[in-house]
């Protein structure tokens, strides 16, 4: 089965690249996007975050933040997933804006809060096709570990509803091998288009 996958954290820049990244590598179909206001990155404190606006080139936040502190942001390991993410799309996107992308058959989120604002997003589109999507939320901690681990678990779940004729008929048992398996619980529901 070939479906198509959508990865969905908050800004589209570290959860959602990561299993982007991962994904593209392996030959899926796949787009990733972030559901809040802005792109935030980590600054100097918690109180001084890089914000940029969705659609902000990933080249230029890199430059901005090169020249602003190189060596902060690449202790943190900033430089280095934006250098990930412009090997992957040119910016990030949101969300909300992405019914020119056509369609998925599987969304992804890493946060439940992330989780519940898709699954309002789709609630409120005008549901034309009818066609059922799967949104799945895999809680992901926001940082580079556990992003790295959570892509790997969210490409094992993906090679396996590849492997179904249709993953209506088995997602409920999928998901509990999955748990079962990776000592992870996943919250996941059906919307449509």
């Amino acid at each position: 089965m070939r479906l198509r996958y959508a990865m969905v954290c908050s800004s589209n820049q570290n959860r959602s690249m990561e299993a982007h990244f991962l994904l593209k590598r392996e030959g899926f179909d796949v787009c990733s996007y972030g559901t809040g206001t802005h792109v935030k990155l980590p600054g100097p404190s918690l109180r001084e975050p890089n914000v940029y606006e969705f659609g902000t080139p990933y080249k230029q936040m890199f430059d901005d933040l090169r020249r602003k502190d190189p060596e902060l942001y690449k202790r943190n390991g900033i430089l280095p997933m934006l250098k990930r993410n412009l090997a992957v799309k040119t910016a990030p996107q949101r969300w909300q804006e992405n019914g020119p992308d056509g369609h998925f058959d599987v969304v992804f989120t890493f946060e439940e809060k992330v989780f519940d604002m898709v699954v309002e997003d789709l609630h409120t589109r005008d549901h034309v096709l009818l066609k059922p999507v799967l949104v799945i939320n895999l809680e992901v901690k926001d940082n580079h570990e556990e992003a790295a681990i959570g892509a790997r678990q969210t490409l094992t779940l993906c090679q396996e509803l590849e492997e179904t004729n249709g993953w209506e008929d088995v997602i409920d048992d999928l998901i509990s091998a999955f748990e079962r398996k990776h000592r992870r619980k996943v919250v996941y529901t059906i919307s449509f288009y």
